[in-house]
């Protein structure tokens, strides 16, 4: 019992952290919040917080309280999409139309989970020294679906692994997704060597 009180403790305070006047898309109040609180709709109380921060500027300790909430209450995509959106409060947003190719052109047969565990390989225009085609990761989470499959578009949100490789990507830009990439040749390390300085 003692899990689910501290969930709900944190809950409380992450409502504390919205100003007063705070409201979701929906219309959605910091006050309907503090109500749905008083009758104990745990679950709705996180979904309501989670649509009043994805409609205004929250914190990350907002976001974090949330995440930590969820994992108590055993809402594993809830804890994510929470996770997902302080990472985004640190190192920005990245969000697109994504559409994948069929299955006979790119391989893929099945479905992914839309949950930010896949991190496929991005073109995002960047180049090596050699000036090759150099492909970067990025986390990616599908909006508004439990999964996308070959042929489908959808919204999607993109978490790169290194944030500031991105930065020069602007609205209209247009990058391509790769969840293979042929292999131009094949090295053994054979020593590793730890700075000088």
């Amino acid at each position: 019992m003692q899990l689910m009180h501290d969930a709900f403790t944190l809950l409380r305070q992450a409502v504390d952290l919205l100003p007063e006047d705070a409201v979701a898309e929906n219309g959605v109040t910091v006050g309907d919040v503090r109500e749905d609180i008083g009758r104990q709709e745990w679950e709705m109380v996180l979904g309501l917080l989670v649509e009043i921060g994805g409609f205004r500027p929250v914190s990350l300790d907002f976001w974090e309280l949330l995440a930590e909430a969820a994992r108590q209450m055993m809402l594993d995509r809830s804890c994510r999409w929470c996770q997902w959106r302080g990472w985004e409060v640190q190192h920005g947003t990245v969000r697109a139309m994504l559409s994948l190719t069929g299955a006979e052109e790119s391989g893929r047969r099945s479905a992914f989970s839309g949950d930010g565990r896949l991190r496929p390989m991005w073109d995002i225009g960047n180049r090596t020294a050699d000036g090759e085609r150099e492909l970067s990761i990025a986390r990616l989470w599908v909006e508004f679906a439990e999964e996308l499959g070959p042929g489908e578009t959808a919204y999607v949100r993109l978490a790169p692994l290194s944030p500031e490789q991105w930065r020069h990507l602007k609205c209209g830009d247009v990058i391509t997704m790769h969840e293979a990439r042929p292999v131009a040749g094949v090295a053994t390390v054979i020593e590793v060597s730890l700075p000088r300085n």
